[in-house]
This record gives C-alpha cells, sequence and structure tokens, in this order.
C-alpha cells in the first residue's frame, strides 16, 4: 500500500528519486526532465541523438543531481532492454519511468504510402514503444519490491478527431496508450505501481515552428486560454503526479491543453 502524505512539506519535492524518461533529450521529455531535476530527482535520458542528449545532460548537471544519456530506440524490445540494465548498472534502482519518446505525421489514411509505412512507425513508437518500456522497465520495479511511478505522454489528439489537420495514426496510437495507462493501473496496482498519463494539447515545442501561421491562428483562437501551452507546465504536471502528493492518482489521463478539447 502506498502512504498517504501527512503534511505538504515536501510532498511535491523528487529528493533522491531516479527517473528514466524516454524522448528526454527535446520537447517535452526534456522539460519533464529539467522539471524533475529542479525538483531533486536523478534522470537518465534515453534517445537516439546522443550529442543532443549530452547537451541536455549538462543543463540538467546545474541543478546539482545525477544525470546520464543512454542510447535506446523504443522500437526494438532489445534495445529497451540494453539501455534498462546499462541505466540500472549506473544509477541502482529508478522510482519513475516517464515514456515521451514519439513522433508524428500528418495527412489523411487513403493518401497513405502504399505500404501504410507511416502508419506502423508512428504505432510502433508512440504506443508499441510504451508497451515496450513499461514491459522492462515494469518487471524491475516489481522485482526491486518498492513500487514505483510511470507516467506515460499521450496527447488530447487521443480523445477526439482535431479538424485543424488529420492524423489518424497519431490519434490512434494516443488513444491506445490512454487506455493501455488504464490497463496498467489496474495490473499494477498491487505491485504499488502507480500509471497515470499525461495528454498535452498545442505546446510552444520545435515541432509548433512548423504549424503554418493561419492554422496557428485558428488553434489559438480554439483554445479557451488562446494560447500554446509551455513545456514546463507539461513538466510541472509530471512532477506533480511522481511526487508523493499524488499517491492516491493512478490510471488517470490528466489532459493539459488550455481547454482546446471543449470547442472541438
Amino acid at each position: 500500500m502506498i502512504p498517504a502524505i501527512t503534511s505538504l512539506d515536501g510532498a511535491f519535492r523528487l529528493d533522491g528519486q531516479n527517473a528514466i524518461i524516454t524522448g528526454g533529450n527535446r520537447g517535452l521529455g526534456a522539460a519533464i526532465g529539467e522539471a524533475f531535476a529542479q525538483s531533486g530527482a536523478n534522470v537518465a535520458i534515453f534517445c537516439r541523438d546522443q550529442a543532443k542528449a549530452a547537451e541536455q545532460v549538462e543543463k540538467l548537471n546545474a541543478y546539482g543531481t545525477k544525470n546520464q544519456a543512454f542510447s535506446c530506440d523504443v522500437t526494438s524490445l532489445e534495445s529497451c532492454k540494453k539501455a534498462v540494465d546499462e541505466a540500472y548498472e549506473a544509477f541502482g534502482n529508478f522510482d519513475i519511468l516517464v515514456n515521451d519518446a514519439g513522433v508524428t505525421a500528418t495527412g489523411e489514411l487513403l493518401d497513405m504510402d502504399e505500404d501504410l509505412s507511416t502508419w506502423t512507425r508512428v504505432i510502433e513508437t508512440d504506443l508499441n514503444g510504451t508497451v515496450r518500456m513499461t514491459f522492462v522497465v515494469g518487471r524491475k520495479m516489481r522485482e526491486a519490491g518498492k513500487g514505483g511511478c510511470i507516467i506515460n505522454v499521450t496527447s488530447n489528439a487521443g480523445f477526439m478527431v482535431n479538424r485543424s489537420q488529420a492524423m489518424s495514426w497519431y490519434s490512434s496510437a494516443k488513444a491506445g496508450a490512454n487506455h493501455f495507462t488504464h490497463c496498467m493501473a489496474s495490473e499494477l496496482a498491487k505491485y504499488d505501481i502507480r500509471v497515470n498519463g499525461i495528454a498535452p494539447g498545442f505546446t510552444n515545442t520545435e515541432l509548433s515552428k512548423f504549424i503554418p501561421s493561419d492554422m496557428f491562428d485558428y488553434i489559438n483562437d480554439q483554445t479557451v486560454t488562446h494560447r500554446f501551452g509551455e513545456p514546463i507546465e507539461v513538466g510541472a504536471l509530471a512532477v506533480y503526479l511522481a511526487s508523493p502528493a499524488a499517491a492516491q492518482m493512478t490510471g488517470h489521463i490528466a489532459v493539459i491543453d488550455g481547454g482546446y478539447m471543449l470547442r472541438c
């Protein structure tokens, strides 16, 4: 059983905890890593771009925590196992797993490539990558017997059909990840492992720079707060879900999209 907090003293801190973040070298993953380090956690970045990861590790080191990057391709179970083994050897144990690695693509199904490779690529990364990492790290957490926290970064696209652009493969992967989160929260509860999801809407990352100006204006108009989210806001939510304050939170998908879904 996971104990409840008895005061707010340190309830939102992650001091001494170790976290794996897939896709932690850029975008939302990098923001979550920075929020974790600011809150006292040590961070293991899993990604393919080790040069970018090295830059991010240097940034996290400024907070006085232990941080390291590991090469990992979440579309390969063997790569996941190898990276996890290396990270456990370096850190000893992990309390938190954040499944953030993902890719996106837009377009309509009937115009897709003949071999459906785009569909397969997105599903293999965004959904199956989350499954692979949960399988590998979840087993380690079960073996350690200390419980843990898993956070799956999904999307509000997993709940709706986005009128601003066709993206059935991305939306389907995220919808699957949402329900996978629910299933894992139930399955892993007996090991004191909490599983939650974060479903961001449009957020100011490097990907948002490619949105045409007319679509950008449309999205802001449809968003209740009339702006894109900031990565650190997603990081703050991740800190809460990983912290002792969220001990009673599991099986929840927290949407953070400025109210965009209210008008779509």
